[in-house]
């Protein structure tokens, strides 16, 4: 899924809402409307947010110098 999440081109400043945003776009759109589908899509919002806030943790500590 990292790699999936490296594909979005996100800056690191970029918020929640617009990773969701940006992965809704990258998913077919059976995928993105089917009801039994719901869990798997919400899996990969969460992954794609869990990528993105380590993301965002490595970028504070490199700029603070850690």
């Amino acid at each position: 899924m990292f790699s999936t999440y490296l594909r979005l081109n996100l800056p690191v400043s970029a918020s929640g809402f617009d990773v969701v945003r940006a992965t809704r776009r990258t998913l077919t759109k059976r995928f993105r409307t089917l009801r039994h589908w719901r869990t798997e899509r919400h899996a990969i919002y969460r992954a794609m947010l869990r990528h993105h806030a380590s993301a965002r943790a490595l970028y504070r500590n490199v700029m603070r110098g850690a």
